[in-house]
Parts: structure tokens; C-alpha cells; sequence
């Protein structure tokens, strides 16, 4: 979990629903439980200002709780660098709760991550909507054995990026699960909100008309699907200046006109470069300023966490006799 989850400034502008600490230790009791019942009695778990996991775990009887044990700094770092020592500590998969954000987070530390992302976040591209008793009970019965994760996961797309030139110092990478969006703004901001009019371009993993955000945008110009080998490109324009104009949720509830002035398909390690001055957002989030002089060589790639299937797994189990008594 991310200690910033929650704090989401689009859940007070926009009509995004507010996940609290309540219903996160509901939706965690219920994955230990369904992962206890599938035979697992040991958790590494991540500490957080709200002792989520302990309201969750506290009455569970049976059950070894190993704390990661890493300085906290209150950000999204903090899920980066419990995830790092998950990885460390052997675990089998990881259960995340959160939305795109705090799945990037965890994808940083752990680059094929074998998870289980359960959906409570604002944009909920990445991860599935899946019961959590559920969910607890495939990561139980992947963490004893009964199927191998290879055999029921396969590694999702990414946008890989990395940022060079006489104003970058030093260079560096970074990725998004969903999308990775230039913007002409100077300010940070809220890190979320977008004006339509300061959108440069998005580099797209999937575009999906189901979704909201940047991939609801694209499915609603030129679907592509997680399975696609396949990205997309969106030049934006002016609404009232572009030929083609989509309107779709940009938020939850929330609904923007946006010029596209190129919509096109991306292959696989296709590169896109944008130039400085602009800011970078991944997933939803302003993260990384292009100064003047700097670019950015963004290119989709199938290389990122493993997203396990559920059902895939429950079948497993089910078949192996995992529930006949």
C-alpha cells in the first residue's frame, strides 16, 4: 500500500470514490483469509501510518506477520523500498492494494513483479477487479505450490523511458504501467489534475473505452488491448483547432474535451522522443521536469510485472482437489 493513497486531490474536485482505512483493513483481512484457507501462515508485510494490516490481522490467530523493517519517508517510496525487500525475503507474490500509482511504485522496486493487484485506487486501469478473499486465496495457493506463476501470469506492458541531454543531470529512467503523458506546464501542481490545453502527448500501453484517464482517452479514439503487442500515440492539439476531438473522463465523473492531432499505433519498442521544456506524468501523476535542452525517449515494452491470473490459478487449485473434503 502506498501511505499517499487516499490523499488523491481528484477525490475532492471530481467524483472519485474515498476508499477509507475502514474498508482498506476490511479488503486486507480478507486476503490473509482466503490465504490462509489455501494454506499459507506467512506474510511479509509493509508498515503504515494508519496500522492497516494490524486492524486487519490483529485478531487471526495462526498466522506469522514478518514487518519490513526499512526507514519510512511517508511517500511512494516507501511501498518502492518494501517491495524491494519483499522481493529480498523470497515472497511469492504480492498482493497490492491501491490503483495505477501504487502499482508503478511497486513495479520500480521489482521489475517483473509476480502480482495480484487488487483495485481500490482513482485510476484503476492496471489493476483487476477481483473479490479479495479471492485474491488471497490464488496468492496462498501459488505461495504453497500448486501451480507454478509462470504458468498462469504474463509480463505486462510497460513505457520504459529515459531522459538525456546537456540539461540532464545525470540521466535517468523510469516507466509507466498505463500511460506516460508530456505536459507544457512549469508547475507541478496537484500532481494529478490536467488542463486539456497544456497536453503535449501520451505514450499508451493500452487504451481501453472501459477505463477513465488517459487509456479511457485513447479507447475511445483507437482501442488497444493488453494483449495487443502494441502501443499507442496521441498527439493532443487544441479542441478547437484538431480535426478529430474525443471527449472522455479525464477523472472519475469527469468529462473534457481534448483535441488529438495524431492518433497512431505504436510496435513494441517503437521510440517516441519529446523535447524539453515539459513536464512528465506517469500514470496519472506529474513526476519528472524536462528542462530546456533535455529530451525524453519513451518506447512501450512487454518487460513489466507479471499480473497473475486469478481464475487461472483457482482452477488450478480446484483441479489438484483443493477444496473437496
Amino acid at each position: 500500500m502506498n501511505p499517499r493513497a487516499g490523499t488523491d486531490v481528484r477525490r475532492a474536485v471530481s467524483a472519485a470514490a474515498n476508499v477509507t482505512v475502514e474498508a482498506k483493513a476490511n479488503v486486507v483481512r480478507r486476503v490473509v483469509l482466503g490465504a490462509v484457507e489455501a494454506g499459507a501462515d506467512r506474510f511479509v508485510v509493509q508498515e503504515d501510518p494508519h496500522s492497516i494490516v494490524r486492524r486487519a490481522t490483529e485478531t487471526i490467530r495462526g498466522i506469522t506477520l514478518d514487518w519490513v523493517d526499512e526507514p519510512r519517508v511517508f511517500t511512494e517510496e516507501d511501498t518502492v523500498s518494501a517491495v524491494s525487500a519483499m522481493r529480498e525475503d523470497g515472497a511469492a507474490v504480492v498482493v497490492v492494494l491501491g490503483g495505477d500509482g501504487t502499482n508503478r511504485a511497486a513495479a520500480r522496486a521489482w521489475r517483473d513483479i509476480p502480482v495480484i493487484p487488487v483495485s481500490t485506487g482513482t485510476n484503476n486501469a492496471f489493476p483487476v477487479f477481483v473479490e479479495a478473499t479471492v485474491a488471497g486465496s490464488a496468492a496462498g495457493h501459488l505461495a504453497c505450490g500448486v501451480c507454478d506463476v509462470d504458468e498462469v501470469s504474463v509480463p505486462a506492458k510497460v513505457v520504459r523511458l529515459t531522459v538525456d541531454g546537456p540539461g540532464a543531470e545525470p540521466p535517468f529512467n523510469d516507466m509507466a504501467l498505463i500511460d506516460a503523458v508530456a505536459v507544457d506546464d512549469p508547475y507541478v501542481g496537484s500532481f494529478e489534475l490536467f488542463d486539456p490545453e497544456t497536453l503535449v502527448l501520451a505514450v499508451l500501453t493500452r487504451a481501453d473505452p472501459m477505463s477513465i484517464g488517459f487509456a479511457g482517452v485513447g479507447g475511445r479514439a483507437h482501442p488497444v488491448s493488453p494483449s495487443d503487442d502494441a502501443g499507442l500515440l496521441l498527439r493532443f492539439g487544441s479542441a478547437q483547432g484538431c480535426s478529430t476531438v474525443v471527449r472522455a473522463p479525464t477523472a472519475p465523473g469527469h468529462f473534457d474535451n481534448l483535441g488529438l492531432a495524431e492518433i497512431r499505433r505504436l510496435d513494441l519498442g517503437e521510440e517516441v522522443r519529446v523535447d524539453g521544456p515539459v513536464l512528465l506524468a506517469f500514470d496519472g501523476e506529474r513526476k519528472r521536469r524536462l528542462a530546456d535542452g533535455t529530451y525524453a525517449v519513451l518506447a512501450v515494452q512487454r518487460d513489466g510485472p507479471r499480473v497473475v491470473d486469478v481464475g487461472a490459478v483457482m482452477e488450478a487449485a480446484v483441479s489438484g482437489g483443493a477444496y473437496i473434503r
